[in-house]
Order: structure tokens, then C-alpha cells, then sequence
């Protein structure tokens, strides 16, 4: 048998005392095409920020190389993980950075339901229905109040009635 050949062996079948055994012969280019394809297709499936895509199109790269030099697999795993480290890094960094939203101080809202001390209520902020608490934890905002929002904290806005800030 070659020993530019992979075995697979499968169990074909288990009757009673006959077993029989058959394998399958992939070459190095046709596991690397597979494991390629596979790593693609998980991307679709677990979003993965483009890293297990990255490394499947680095493992196809492989299976070029491995139908010149089939081999050499110790070479072959290698140039997939310098592959894969190359591609993945370039494509986090060339990726777009997403902006982190800002809220400006003292950015006006209104009160929906009514927020007691120290517990959420509703605001309508920019046409918008936001999760609030009050920014003073010993204070009550009666619903259909103007507040200001003055922070955030996750997608919890942080609160301070209009009659505090104007006296």
C-alpha cells in the first residue's frame, strides 16, 4: 500500500461471528479538500467571525500544495497552521471596527411607566422604548415625565428627572 495514503476504516457490518471490514483510501488532497469544505460549512451554521472559514480556506490552500507534494504531511500541517494564523489575523484586522453607540449628557426622554426607587421603568428616548432606572436610587419619576438621560449602562439607560437638573 502507498504511503501517501490515508486509511479510513469503516465497520461495514457485524453479524454474528462475520465482520466485515472495508476501508476507504483518501489521499492527502482529497483530506484537506474535506476538512476544508467542513470548516466552510460551519461557518454558515455557528458564526464564528469568520475564523473557522479562515482556516477552511486555508485548509483548501493545502490540498493544492498536497497534489504537488503529497508527502510531505508534516509540511502540509504546518503550512495549513501558518495559513490559518496568517488569514485569521488579516481578516480580524481589516474587518470594520463596529462604533460603540454614545449617548450625549443631558439628552432629553420621556418617562413611560413610572419609575420607582431603586427598580426599572420605561422611557421613550429617540422614538424609542428603553429600559431606564434613575440615576438618584432614593427617587420616584412619575410616568409621562421629561427626564434627561445622562447614561448607560448595557441597554439600560440612566435617568434623572427634569425637575432635578432645573432647581
Amino acid at each position: 500500500m502507498p504511503s501517501n495514503l490515508t486509511n479510513i476504516w469503516l465497520l461495514a457490518g457485524a453479524t454474528g461471528s462475520n465482520v466485515s471490514v472495508s476501508y476507504l483510501q483518501f489521499s492527502p488532497s482529497m483530506f484537506w479538500l474535506a476538512a476544508g469544505a467542513m470548516l466552510c460549512l460551519v461557518e454558515l451554521f455557528v458564526p464564528t467571525a469568520f475564523t473557522t472559514f479562515m482556516m477552511g480556506l486555508s485548509a483548501l490552500i493545502v490540498a493544492l500544495v498536497a497534489m504537488l507534494l503529497p508527502s510531505l504531511i508534516g509540511v502540509q500541517v504546518a503550512l495549513w497552521m501558518a495559513l490559518s494564523v496568517t488569514f485569521v489575523f488579516l481578516s480580524h484586522r481589516l474587518m470594520p471596527k463596529r462604533k460603540v453607540s454614545t449617548i450625549e449628557d443631558a439628552t432629553e426622554g420621556q418617562t413611560l411607566t413610572e419609575i420607582l426607587p431603586g427598580q426599572l421603568g420605561r422611557v421613550l428616548y429617540e422614538g424609542s422604548s428603553w429600559r431606564a432606572r434613575c440615576g438618584d436610587e432614593k427617587l420616584a419619576i412619575a410616568p409621562n415625565q421629561k427626564v434627561y438621560v445622562v447614561g448607560r449602562e448595557g441597554t439600560t439607560l440612566i435617568v434623572l428627572p427634569e425637575n432635578l437638573l432645573h432647581t
